[in-house]
């Protein structure tokens, strides 16, 4: 995992420093007191979804279609607001049940931007430092959160220490760690809104997904046309990494989308 990260996770020194960090300690620990509980943060197609997808692949044998891989999104799984309480009850359940079967189990829970305040918090027992809850022992979880929430700030705060000639391999989680705090766990629109998830501290690795410069989308860009066997010819790259749109206006620094769009634009030239 750690070596893929580094090979084909593109422009996210801190997301493998925090991603390796949380995944040694937990597993090399055989009592954990806690299930590992990581939240992903930041703007589309940086990554996240990427790295939860290639976690679980390395940690699972069927990866995400493993039994024992539960993928949750507000959209699909939780879409009107007036049955929060039904959601509640039978995400509890479904929880509690999957950890009777499999302690070892993981959780996604994808746009927690978009998740309905308050229904997050059923599952605030099962990420508490307890040894036993609803008589299961689910010490040895795997819960990660993905949101886009957050995303504006990370870009802000790395603009401006680009600005202030930082080098990206030196931003530090406590250089984005008041913004994410803000935009996110502060934010009546957020999932984790006056979330007990927050106030019980009950998150252990916050993982910020910085913005992808020009270079990186080029060797996204690369990454893309290996995978489809195409060959990789250096004006298509070029081409496909200037299509997409950089902001800010004056210095087009980084990619609106991400690598998001690199796939569907490719296609326009073969």
């Amino acid at each position: 995992l750690e070596f893929d990260l580094a090979t084909n996770l593109v422009g996210q020194p801190l997301v493998r420093q925090q991603v390796m960090k949380g995944l040694r300690e937990f597993l090399e620990n055989p009592n954990p007191v806690k299930p590992l509980v990581m939240s992903f943060h930041g703007s589309t197609g940086t990554g996240k979804t990427y790295v939860s997808s290639m976690l679980i692949r390395y940690l699972f044998q069927k990866g995400l279609q493993s039994p024992y891989v539960h993928h949750f999104s507000p959209i699909v799984h939780f879409p009107h607001a007036e049955l929060i309480e039904q959601y509640k009850e039978s995400l509890k359940r479904w929880i509690q049940g999957n950890l009777t079967i499999c302690g070892r189990s993981a959780f996604l829970f994808d746009e927690m931007d978009k998740m309905h305040p308050g229904l997050i918090d059923v599952i605030i027992p099962f990420l508490g430092p307890s040894w036993v809850v609803y008589g299961t022992n689910y010490r040895k979880a795997i819960f990660i959160f993905i949101s886009n929430a957050g995303g504006e700030q990370i870009n802000n705060v790395t603009l401006a220490l680009w600005r202030a000639r930082k080098d990206r391999e030196e931003i530090s989680l406590q250089d984005l760690e008041p913004a994410i705090s803000k935009a996110v766990f502060e934010n009546p629109q957020s999932g984790f809104w006056k979330s007990g998830i927050i106030n019980e501290h009950l998150i252990d690795f916050v993982v910020p997904f910085l913005p992808l410069k020009h270079h990186h989308v080029k060797q996204c860009v690369i990454s893309e046309l290996v995978q489809q066997g195409l060959e990789v010819r250096p004006g298509v790259v070029q081409e496909v990494a200037d299509s997409i749109p950089y902001f800010p206006e004056e210095e087009k620094l980084f990619s609106s989308t991400g690598c998001k769009t690199v796939a569907s634009r490719i296609s326009f030239f073969f």
